[in-house]
Parts: structure tokens; sequence; C-alpha cells
């Protein structure tokens, strides 16, 4: 049996193998809340060692899409309870992506239909999901962002903070922050993105310090080991860019080794698309950047996603280059996705018509192997 199907822990968070549920936005949780049928979607999935939900708004700003669900209210705390029970009734552990997608919004989905806040005026050439009236959905450009104030940014960092002790409050086992995907946190990182003159903007340490806050306050809220951060180095994800990711992202990760955490989530080359994709002169070395991470400190479990297989998984955790492996898609249409690997047997492909939006199709209507066969 492969080391990718054996026990491990992670941070605080004792897991059944080494495979890892990606984050995956499917908005089937209206009002922000979730549901019956989230309930039984994680639940289904629960085979994975470690499951990172779909992207979680942290407040009202934070939302950038439709019908996906939040941690800022009592009614979404109290379904995501029912959510984390189902899942560890399941035998697996839960964790939940803490999302502020600052300029990857839509002025319908914001708190008074104001405009999206970011690290800069400027609209990310991207788009965003609403529902129609008909019930129907449809991708639309985002909106003409604002820039923080200065003055601000403390809030926001309180948000972070706030939704970190509701999650623990619904029962996960922890937190991801997400500093991806051209996201609010990555807003700030990307040169590319950010055209601030202010302490949060302009040089490497400057571009990291709002992430470094928000890791602050949602460590010191909740622990270092039940809180795990994503970032990409070089997906172009809405509209993010870098020509010097090395630099950035190499500082970043020898900050994040002072703290103890739970993990570090790294995207390798374009979110759901070509694993070797560069942004700058040069490849990006994930090589060098875990080996910056381990030669400042870092002990974190390293985990690596995109595009991944069973043999790359395999080799993945074999070689020691990682410790974790997640998968997305594979996960949406096999729910049994873990058994499959494990057996060696083929996967079921994908519906995209039903990936966004709907009910019960598309969603929780996979079968196992077993019951396909």
């Amino acid at each position: 049996m492969s080391k990718l199907f054996e026990p491990t822990t992670v941070g605080d968070i004792a897991i059944k193998n080494h495979i890892v549920m990606a984050p995956l936005t499917r908005n089937r949780s209206p009002g922000a809340v979730p549901n019956d049928l989230n309930v039984e979607y994680y639940r289904q999935r629960s085979g994975a060692g470690l499951i990172v939900t779909e992207a979680t708004a942290i407040t009202h700003q934070g939302q950038g899409y439709a019908d996906v669900p939040g941690l800022y209210s009592k009614e979404a705390i109290e379904g995501w309870k029912r959510v984390t029970d189902a899942v560890h009734a399941a035998g697996s552990r839960i964790v939940v992506q803490m999302w502020h997608v600052g300029r990857i919004s839509h002025t319908t989905l914001q708190p008074d239909g104001g405009k999206p806040v970011s690290s800069t005026n400027t609209a990310a050439k991207s788009k965003t999901y609403l529902v129609n009236p008909d019930g129907t959905g449809s991708f639309v450009p985002t909106s003409e962002p604002r820039a923080l104030e200065t003055s601000e940014i403390p809030g926001i960092v309180e948000d972070y903070r706030k939704a970190a002790r509701a999650a623990i409050e619904a029962g996960f086992d922890g937190v991801e922050i997400h500093a991806a995907n051209g996201y609010l946190i990555d807003q700030f990182l990307r040169s590319g993105i950010n055209d601030r003159t202010d302490q949060y903007g302009g040089s490497v340490e400057n571009r990291a310090r709002f992430l470094f806050e928000v890791v602050d306050a949602i460590t010191a809220e909740i622990g270092a080991r039940r809180t795990g951060i994503r970032i990409s180095p070089v997906t172009p994800a809405n509209d993010s860019s870098d020509p010097d990711a090395q630099s950035i992202f190499t500082y970043v990760v020898k900050g994040l080794a002072k703290y103890d955490l739970t993990y570090i989530h790294v995207v390798e080359g374009a979110t759901g698309g070509d694993r070797n994709y560069q942004q700058g002169d040069k490849p990006f070395d994930y090589k060098a950047l875990r080996n910056a991470y381990e030669k400042a400190g870092g002990m974190a479990n390293w985990m690596v996603n995109n595009g991944y297989d069973r043999d790359m998984a395999i080799d993945a955790v074999e070689s020691g280059r990682a410790d974790l492996v997640a998968f997305g898609k594979p996960f949406i249409s096999n729910p049994d996705l873990v058994q499959r690997l494990k057996d060696n047997t083929p996967l079921a492909g994908l519906d995209q018509a039903t990936l966004y939006g709907g009910g019960a199709a598309g969603y929780v209507d996979y079968p196992t192997q077993e019951k396909a066969a």
C-alpha cells in the first residue's frame, strides 16, 4: 500500500490518508447558508483524509459570487455545523477556506450595492457568477472596485479574526486562509495588481504586510496548528500577475516559516490549467520555494495541487516532495475518489453543464463505482 493511503497528522489534525479534497466553488448555498444538499455533498466525499470546503466569505463584503456560503451569520454557522457533524461522523476531517474576494465581485452582491474593495481602483479583466431572476445563472464582468483606505485595513483583518472564531464554533477542525487565485490577499501580493503607495504597496515587504497581519490575527485567535494557507504563485486567475513571482512568494514562505502552521497549500501553474504556466522570464521553481521555507525553519505539511493523477500523487508523497496531495474536479464526479485511486479503477467523467448553480443534479447524484457497477 502506498504511503498516499496511510494515516498521517496535519498540525493537530489526525487524518486517515494523505489525500485532500480541494476547495471547489459550486454555487449551491442560497442566502449564503449551507443546506441539506451541502451536507450530503460533503458527507459523500468523506473518504478524503481532509476536506477543504468551497471558498467561504468572511463577510457580506467578501462575497463575490451568487449562492456561495458565508461565515458571518448565525444561520450560516448553524448550517456549517450540520456539515461538519456529517463529515466527522463519516470519519473525515474538514477545514473551511476563508475567503474575501476583493475586486472579483459585482455591485449587486455587495452591501447596499457598493463597489467591491481591493488593493487598487483598477477593475479586473475577469467575470463572476450571478443568478438571474428566472433562476438561471450566468457569468458577467466584475464591477469596478475601490482601493481600501489605509485606515480600513485593520477592520478587514478583524473580519478575518471573527470568521476564524466562527469556523471553530461551526465545528471545523481548522481553517485555510485563501491567499490565492487573484482574490483580496493575492491582490495585495501581486505587483501586477497592487499599485498602492502606502505601507501596503511597492516593496515585497509592503505587499506581504496584509497577508501577515491576517495570519497574525487568525493564529492568535484559534492557534497556528489549526491554520493553513493557500497560495498560487504564478496563476493568471482573475487577472493576477507578477513578473517576479519567485521573489514575493519566497519572502512569503520564509515569513510563514515563523508560524507553526498546519499546512502550506501550493497551486502549481495555472489554477485548473497548465501546470507549466509561467509569468516572467523564468519558470517558477517550486522546489526552491519549499527549500526556502524549510531553511527558514518551516515545519508545516506541504500540500500540492493542480492536475495530479494517481501516479503523480503517489510519487509526490513517496519521494517526499509533498506531504499531501489535493484533488479538485475529480472529487466532483467521483465521490468515492479515494477508493478508486486505491483500487486503481477508472474515474467517472464530469458534467461541465452542472458545475455552477442548480440543485442535486451534478452535485449529489454522481454514483460510487459500487453503485455504478
